[in-house]
């Protein structure tokens, strides 16, 4: 029965005991420890004030981002229509100089045609004339006395000539 009734030496040498373990607690631990959990304190709260801040810088580039990215986008457009607008003049410019080079070149050709032609007529017309003469010339170094003979002659004479 002691065990449940404990004397009143061992109460008080417990409530010594208890009290010289809380003082040096006092000194040495809980001190630290208050002051450990302040210093915890004041981190955390400054961690969350670094958190607030970079959130806010972030969504401030965010909104920096997306105006940078409509603006890039803009002048790629931009870029892209004057890039096609620049094509086509050159296309346009293209053809139209294909067709100058085209029409002159026709030019040349037709000119180069018609000399060539006129030259060949030209050439045709001599020989022509050419022979003529000298049918007549021949015809006219023989004297026939019948027109028949004479006729006969002729014919003979032009299926002899060449022509070129």
């Amino acid at each position: 029965m002691q065990l449940l009734n404990p004397g009143l030496g061992i109460i008080f040498y417990s409530l010594i005991a208890f009290v010289i373990v809380l003082i040096i607690l006092r000194k040495a631990a809980w001190k630290p420890i208050l002051k450990t959990l302040k210093d915890r304190e004041t981190g955390i709260a400054d961690a969350l004030a670094a958190a607030e801040k970079a959130k806010s810088e972030l969504s401030s580039l965010k909104s920096e981002n997306e105006a940078l990215l409509a603006k890039a986008i803009d002048e790629r457009a931009a870029m892209l229509k004057e890039a096609k607008e620049n094509a086509d003049r050159l296309i346009a410019e293209a053809k139209s100089e294909g067709q100058k080079v085209k029409d002159q070149l026709v030019s040349d050709a037709q000119v180069a045609i018609t000399s060539q032609k006129n030259a060949a007529l030209a050439e045709v017309k001599n020989q022509v004339g050419a022979i003529a003469l000298e049918i007549a010339e021949k015809v006219l170094r023989r004297e026939l006395g019948d027109k028949a003979q004479q006729e006969n002659y002729i014919s003979q004479l032009t299926s002899d000539i060449k022509l070129n």
